[in-house]
Order: C-alpha cells, then structure tokens, then sequence
C-alpha cells in the first residue's frame, strides 16, 4: 500500500498540471534555510521605498506567494511597496544588477500559480499604487494605477453616467487583469481586456520605463507600428510590470433586463445561444450552468430554479430596444424546448440572480466540504460547445468526478469547477488526468487550454501544444530580448 502510494506521488511529480502542488501545503515552501536577497540590497530597498515598504516576515511573504488557485505558496525573499513608477523603476534596476527575479502582484485573485516565487525573489505588491489617473469623460478613456480595482473604478465612475465593463467575477485590480487577459460575463458584448486597453505604461526588467502606444496616447485606433499594448495585455509578467493602463469606457445603458431560461438537453441550450448571436441581438451577458451546478447555486442561494441545463441572459440597452430584445431571445428559446423563461428588471432582483451566478464558486465548494476546487478554463468554437461539454460530463461520470460545469458560452470559454480531496493520491491523479484531457479534447476542436485564466504554471506544456514550436520560438526570443536574465517571473507561461 505504502509503494503504491510512495509511486502515485513520484508519478505527480512529473507532472507539469495545476494538481501536482495540492499534495503539499504552504507551509512546505515557506521556510527558506537562508534569504537569496543580500542586506545590503534589502537595505538599498529600504532608501528607495521607506522602512515601512519593505517586508522579510514570514507571513506576509506567505501571503504573496500564493493566490486562489491550487498551487503551492512559494513565497518570495522580499516584499516591497512601491507608491510610483519611479520607485518601480529604481527598485526593478536594483533587482537587475543582482540578478534578482521579480514578481508583480496585485490583488492574488489569479487561478493559475502567477505569483508563486519559483526562483524566489521579490514580490512588487502594487496595491499602494491606488490613483485614478487622466480621466476623459467626454472621450470615453481612463487611466489607472496598478492598486484600482475593478470594482472601485466603477464606484468612483458612478456619477459620471459611464462605467468599465469587463467583469471576472473577483474584484481583480485592473492592470492584473490586463497582466492575465481577463474577461469574465459581459465579455460577449463588450469584449475582454485585450479589446479594451488602449495604452500601458511597463517597467522592463532593467528598470526602462515604456509606453506601448506612445506616452500619453489614447487614441481608439491606431495602425502605428507593432501593436506592443496586446503583447503585454497576457504576459502573466514575465515581459514587465505594468504601472498605469489607459482603458475604454462605456456608457451606463439606460435599462438593463435579466433573464433565466430551462432547458432539455447542453445543445438545445447552446443552439439558443448560437441562434440568439446570429439574430443580431446585443446581449451583454448569456451564461450556462449544468444541471449539477444549477443544483448546487439553489442549495448555497437559496433559489427554485429547474435542476436542467440553464441560461442566464442579459440585456442592456433602451426600454424600447429591450422589450425587442427580449421578446426575440424568448422566442428562440421556446423554439428550442426552453422553459420557464423568467425575466427580471428591478435591480434587487436582477441583483440576486446574478449573485448567484457570480457565487457558483461557492456553491460549488458546498456540494463537498472541505474540499478543494480547481476551474478548468477551456474555449472552443461556439459550434462544438455541445459535443465537448457533453463529453466532458460523460467523462466526469466514468471517472468518479465531481465538476459542476458553469460557461460563458456566448464566446465558446466554459469552466469545469473540479472538487477533490488533496489529501488523496488516487482522486488527485484522476483529476490530473482529467484536465488534460479536457484541454486537449478543446485543442482537438480547434480550441484553446485557456480562455482567461491564463497559462502561469500548470498549462505550459498545454501552450507549446496549442500553438506549436515555431511560435513558441518567437515567444522565447521575444522574452529572451525583453527580459534576457528571465528576471521577470520566472517559470511562468514558457
């Protein structure tokens, strides 16, 4: 029993998947026989950021080298608090000279491993970098510190009729989310990070600081040169750390309505959606739970809804425009076999039923207590969405798998929110197992491994399948000319 299970986790460990690191707790990586940052350094931190913007202490580097996936804590030397992109740069050229990785952080709300410490280093926590900066109303544009977040930029844009729509459900900070490529629910219609940051500001690894569209640039277009702003919108950090973001804005639509819709079977459910895109109708939002996650949000929220392949909807726009809106997605959906098709217009119920949507984390996690949960993150064409998600039960059913499905299937991307006991070998290795076939079931289809959770630790492998070695060379040369010690996150994404 003992060599078995000694061969199970000699087999994990030569695995390159997000599971191999829930065997082992923090606590395995957190105490290091000696730090890798010389005193005279620490202290060289300290001249540029203050006493108070420096940190050796074990909890705090525990608390760095680790956010909400299943990855091990892999704490950095040092943690430091710069409150400029002066202070960044200066500190980044002392990392340079000695040779020392970096590692940006922001909020920890990442799903793949990119802020453990690998090599480790030194953390560059950004939070203190909280300013909203340049905003244009009448141009639609903004521009934000490392430190805002998601949620706190819309607070301050309240009374200004406009507001920044990208959601990924966590109150992510900004340029993190540019760092990951984040999208989230309104990606259908407003798009993801890549389509809504117009300029970045980066510290490279030497300390160079650059903007990728021109300092002060914000035009909506542009056909100048490289586009350098999309290199680094999902380069995890490992090409630079980004200061300020200059993003897109929208205006706050006059009436928003919800919707929530039943369906017999995963493709009734996807050929609405499809056939709802191809009308032409605008939704912001359309969402879908499986029948065990759907069970899952009404057990946690307290709701009533059909334990059935479901869809969630959303509407933005006039009341006239609406009522159109709503009246068509109804309409296909009934073609479809959908039923009890509801909707919603005042905020405190549109409020409750996306909450729902949004804590299916959380009611997830509820189906088995102490537990640990993992999302999966794979995007194919809209088309084949049925086939893999059907699929992919069917596998989650042989396997002894439990792995509620929740998706943004208006863009094809979709999550398999697997529960397991790490403190199991077998169920871990199933798991494993299981994710790889899910991406490259997604790759098989013409897919992606990652729709906006990113690469980071465990989908490396995946990546330099995904896109081949040709392109996985163009990607090195890239790093290796931008960051040729790999001083900036070391171990992620190549």
């Amino acid at each position: 029993m003992t060599f078995n299970w000694v061969r199970r986790i000699s087999k994990l460990s030569r695995w390159q998947g997000a599971f191999q690191s829930c065997i082992f707790s923090c606590k395995r990586y957190s105490v290091q026989e000696q730090c890798r940052v010389p005193s005279s350094v620490v202290e060289a931190f300290r001249a540029v950021t203050g006493s108070d913007g420096v940190s050796m202490g074990t909890a705090v580097r525990e608390q760095h080298g680790k956010d909400e996936s299943v990855h091990s804590c892999r704490p950095p030397d040092v943690v430091v608090w710069p409150r400029s992109v002066e202070e960044v740069s200066a500190l980044a050229r002392l990392c340079h000279q000695h040779s020392l990785p970096m590692i940006p952080f922001g909020t920890g709300t990442g799903l793949e491993g990119g802020v453990g410490a690998l090599k480790g280093g030194v953390c560059f926590d950004l939070q203190k970098m909280d300013r909203v900066l340049d905003f244009h109303a009448e141009d639609f544009d903004v521009t934000v510190e490392p430190g805002v977040t998601r949620t706190r930029l819309n607070s301050y844009l309240r009374d200004s009729g406009l507001w920044f729509p990208v959601d990924p459900g966590a109150d992510a900070s900004l340029c993190g989310m540019a760092a990951t490529s984040a999208s989230g629910t309104n990606a259908v219609r407003y798009g993801t990070m890549r389509e809504n940051v117009m300029n970045l500001e980066v510290v490279l690894s030497d300390g160079t600081i650059v903007h990728t569209a021109g300092k002060g640039r914000r035009t909506r277009k542009t056909a100048a040169g490289y586009n350098l702003t999309n290199l680094f919108v999902g380069s995890e950090g490992t090409l630079g750390i980004i200061t300020k973001a200059t993003l897109r804005l929208y205006g706050i639509p006059e009436a928003v309505v919800s919707a929530v819709c039943s369906f017999s079977s995963v493709q009734a459910a996807v050929d609405s959606t499809v056939q709802i895109l191809q009308c032409g109708i605008p939704i912001a939002r359309i969402e879908f739970l499986d029948d065990v996650m759907i069970d899952a949000c009404n057990r946690y929220s307290k709701l009533s809804y059909p334990v059935s392949p479901t869809l969630f909807l959303e509407f933005h726009g006039s009341e006239r425009s609406l009522e159109e809106q709503v009246s068509l997605a109804e309409e296909i959906t009934k073609a479809n076999s959908g039923s009890d098709f509801s909707w919603a217009k005042d905020q405190e119920t549109r409020s409750r039923l996306w909450k729902a949507r949004h804590d299916a984390w959380y009611a997830a996690l509820a189906i088995r207590p102490r537990c640990k949960a993992y999302s999966t993150d794979v995007c194919v064409p809209i088309s084949r969405l049925p086939q893999i998600i059907v699929e992919t039960k069917q596998d989650l059913t042989q396997n002894r798998l439990t792995g509620p499905i929740a998706g943004h299937v208006g863009d094809g991307n979709f999550h398999c929110l697997m529960l397991l006991d790490p403190t199991d070998p077998d169920e871990v290795q199933r798991v494993q197992e299981f994710t790889d076939r899910l991406a490259r079931r997604a790759l098989a289809m013409d897919g992606s491994c990652t729709g906006e959770h990113g690469v980071g630790l465990g989908k490396r492998a995946l990546l330099r399948e995904e896109v081949g070695p040709l392109c996985m060379g163009v990607m090195e040369g890239v790093k290796a000319s931008l960051d040729p010690q790999n001083l900036m996150n070391p171990g992620k994404v190549l």
